[in-house]
């Protein structure tokens, strides 16, 4: 049982594919109407605990005309028995022949049905029953004019499966959109709860599991390329937590970063110390000379090499130690801090064969050469981890990133053969055969300068410390990781207080608290 929730936990679908999920169920023989009455007991059930009736006496119901609207209808029953003083709206009057069925038994019990939105005002909490997932259209009068006035109101708000007038694959608000306090999201996750444009609207999201078999989504999602919530037992199960007791620290990865320059020398210290929390073995910092000092000082750690450099500061040459060369390391991480003046660096990594990080000037320069065309030059395997206006400049044709992040990042990871790491609110990662991972939680507090930086050094350290065929994983655990830093950080220092080097201080107290 617990195993299956592990797995019902990652899995997310598109409304289609949630659409043949439950085709499967009814065609089995499961009834349409028994699962109504599932589902509308669970979420009454999470209603009375998250707002128990001796608070929360009055509850308004907006019923919508499809089994959205049936499920409403279920839960307005359930608190009704529960001695909540129950109110339906119903802005539509033609419904759906299961959906019209409890409408009448609610009426037969007495339960009162409003003629317009404004009898809801007095109401302590209300519940968006209007449409579930699937929706493709702008809504419409009059319900988009209840929706506006339910906005406008101090009440929470939960809304069933997802808030009403928000797609569910992209995200995209439909006109106008229930903002919920609180979405039970029914069955599986659906896309739309992992993109950034809905995050405004969803609030506090849980999903509500009506025991769907997994052989059902097996077989409607199939060998596709599949879309997965990055979950604390996937990040566990790839950290390289265990070691030999025999082992020694190159065995534990050695990584190269090539990073900073005399006006940017935080990225670098920041990379630092962000690869340092990796754990992994050894680790080399590849600087312009007249910032060694520095990065001695942060990391003595740290083997750093001293580069030549331009007049202005930047890495001119890679001047590495006797004896070592680009092989002698498990992963390579380049790029903040940089500036463009460090094209040649990036040409030289670029040109090896070992696994390679990309970020910051990295990236700017990977675009100046050609994005697609350089990495189809390269056998070992490419990370990229841009945000929004990076991503743009390195794939101008790709998809838009902020109208769908989820294809975005699958387009580009397939068109250059790399895994790209596309930063925001819930970071998504795409490896080249088209499978994504989406980071479920962050924090605002990560909208600093310098936390890229750190991310970046923990993703590199993980790469030269687990040395893993499916670098993906590692990426999207080190986004985990990163992100549950961020909110440990917020959550004692607010979201003000949790510049890039304090988030560096919460990287470990965060693994401590889930392993």
């Amino acid at each position: 049982m617990q195993e299956r929730l592990k797995q019902i936990s990652q899995i997310v679908v598109t409304a289609q594919q949630m659409r043949d999920i439950e085709g499967r169920i009814f065609a089995a023989g499961m009834p349409v109407a028994a699962l109504m009455e599932k589902v509308g007991g669970l979420i009454a059930c999470r209603i009375q605990a998250l707002y128990p009736c001796s608070q929360t006496r009055r509850v308004g119901i907006l019923v919508g005309p499809g089994h959205n609207g049936g499920d409403a209808l279920v839960v307005a029953r359930e608190l009704h028995f529960q001695g909540y003083e129950v109110l339906i709206y119903r802005p539509l009057s033609k419904l759906k022949e299961l959906t019209s069925q409890h409408a009448q038994y609610a009426d037969s019990l007495g339960i009162p049905c409003v003629e317009s939105y404004e009898a809801l005002q007095g109401c302590d909490l209300l519940i968006d029953g209007l449409f579930g997932f699937g929706m493709e259209r702008s809504l419409s009068d009059p319900v988009d004019s209840a929706v506006d006035q339910l906005n406008q109101g101090s009440q929470p708000i939960v809304s069933i499966d997802i808030p009403s007038g928000i797609h569910t694959d992209t995200g995209e608000v439909l006109g106008t959109a229930v903002r919920a306090t609180h979405t039970f999201c029914l069955g599986l996750w659906k896309l739309g709860f992992l993109q950034d444009q809905a995050l405004d609207y969803v609030g506090k999201a849980e999903l509500i599991d009506f025991d769907i078999s997994l052989a059902d989504v097996q077989a409607v999602l199939g060998d596709s390329p599949k879309i997965e919530r990055i979950t604390p037992a996937s990040v566990i199960a790839t950290l390289p937590l265990s070691r030999s007791p025999v082992t020694h620290k190159y065995k534990q990865g050695h990584l190269l970063l090539i990073c900073g320059s005399r006006r940017y020398a935080g990225g670098a210290i920041l990379t630092g110390l962000g690869a340092r929390a990796s754990g992994v073995g050894m680790l080399s910092i590849a600087v312009p000379e007249s910032i060694k000092h520095l990065l001695n000082a942060q990391l003595p750690e740290a083997l750093v090499i001293g580069c030549p450099e331009t007049e202005s500061g930047a890495i001119a040459q890679l001047q590495l130690p006797e004896n070592t060369d680009l092989n002698s390391f498990q992963a390579i991480a380049c790029g903040p801090g940089l500036t463009l003046e460090a094209t040649p660096i990036v040409q030289r990594v670029l040109e090896s064969d070992r696994p390679l990080l990309l970020d910051a000037d990295g990236l700017n320069i990977l675009a100046q050469l050609g994005t697609v065309l350089t990495l189809s030059q390269r056998q070992a395997p490419t990370v990229l981890t841009p945000h929004a206006g990076e991503f743009k400049r390195l794939f101008p044709d790709a998809p838009n990133p902020l109208q769908d992040r989820i294809y975005a990042v699958r387009s580009a990871a397939e068109m250059s053969r790399a895994v790209v790491l596309l930063k925001g609110a819930r970071t998504a990662i795409a490896n080249p055969s088209g499978s994504v991972w989406i980071n479920p939680e962050s924090t605002p507090a990560l909208a600093r300068g310098g936390s890229g930086d750190v991310l970046t050094g923990l993703i590199a350290g993980l790469m030269a410390a687990s040395q893993q065929l499916y670098i993906e994983a590692t990426v999207a655990a080190a986004a985990w990781w990163h992100s549950q830093a961020g909110i440990l950080a917020a959550s004692e220092q607010t979201e003000l207080g949790v510049d890039a080097f304090t988030l560096t201080q919460y990287l470990m107290p965060t693994l401590r608290s889930h392993v």
